[in-house]
């Protein structure tokens, strides 16, 4: 029996259902392409603000027991440089391209939106959702459905491609604020962000390990958090999700298609496995399917919806 990885996302046919996130792998076109060669079905950009950001001063990564804390504090090159990384990945590729943004506010994501409207790219994501510049920006636009819904609302106005709203984990009603984006028109949506923010302390210098004390966390450890809240939103709206958060193996894959996601984002996995991870989930992937029987990634099963 032909067993393929390809799957759709709002349009496009893409080889495989993996999806390499903002900022993992930085935001050069040859980032994207040691992506895509080594298996990724889609590459987002770093999320890009208007201006240049240099982001917090270091450390502002640290490993732990259960994955990582990153306080990144949104480094990207500016939208207009970032769109030029983009183009010209395009004309080397056609793999699908998200381009992703981050502003505070509604007309900073009209302007950004514009920018986008004029480049290569594929989808346009709004990161919404960002939890380690809260000590800038202070609590993330997407903890308020009436935000989310009114900027995704005034960016599906006049985005010329289709609109990708970011959410965050750290909400205590994941459903309402999924449904105020897709009521707004969102096209599809990706979850999660990294969890947080959280913080670890050097015992030996008695002093936090990032520079900026507080970080998101990724990794194993927001796997089942990540699960559940795909699983809700899956159960409650009807457009694709861009599942990701904690994928390190094919079985971590399958879980998150059987709790409702289309494309699954991998991330921290990169250092784990190496940027060899794509293809070596995908093998993990297409060795489920072999053994249970499905020839295609459409035939897995999603979970029975929770009655709402």
């Amino acid at each position: 029996m032909q067993k393929s990885l390809k799957t759709k996302f709002l349009g496009h046919t893409i080889n495989s259902p993996l999806v390499l996130p903002a900022g993992v792998i930085g935001m050069a076109f040859s980032g994207f392409n040691i992506s895509i060669e080594n298996g990724a079905g889609i590459v987002t950009s770093k999320s890009l603000t208007m201006k240049p950001r240099t982001g917090h001063r270091g450390p502002i990564i640290a490993e732990f027991e259960g994955g990582f804390l990153n306080c990144m504090g949104l480094c990207n090159p500016g939208i207009v440089d970032g769109l030029v990384e983009i183009d010209q990945f395009k004309k080397r590729s056609n793999i699908p391209v998200i381009a992703s943004v981050f502003a505070t506010s509604t007309k900073d994501f009209l302007k950004l939106t514009k920018h986008v409207n004029n480049s290569k790219a594929d989808f346009l994501e709004l990161n919404l959702s960002c939890p380690n510049v809260f000590d800038e920006f202070g609590i993330p636009l997407s903890a308020s459905h009436d935000e989310v819904y009114k900027i995704t609302k005034a960016v599906k106005q006049i985005s010329t491609l289709p609109v990708i709203t970011k959410l965050s984990p750290n909400v205590y009603d994941i459903v309402s604020i999924a449904k105020a984006a897709e009521s707004a028109g969102s096209d599809a949506l990706c979850m999660i962000n990294t969890v947080g923010p959280g913080m670890l302390i050097d015992t030996k210098m008695i002093k936090p390990v990032l520079f900026n004390k507080f970080g998101g966390l990724s990794g194993p450890c927001v796997k089942p958090i990540a699960l559940k809240l795909i699983y809700q939103t899956y159960s409650a709206v009807n457009i694709p999700i861009l599942g990701m958060g904690g994928v390190t193996y094919g079985e971590d894959a399958i879980g998150m298609l059987m709790a409702g996601a289309e494309v699954i984002g991998v991330g921290t996995a990169v250092h784990y496995r190496g940027i060899e991870v794509f293809n070596k989930i995908n093998s993990e992937i297409m060795e489920f399917m072999a053994e249970n029987g499905y020839a295609s990634l459409q035939e897995i099963p999603k979970l029975e919806k929770l009655k709402m």
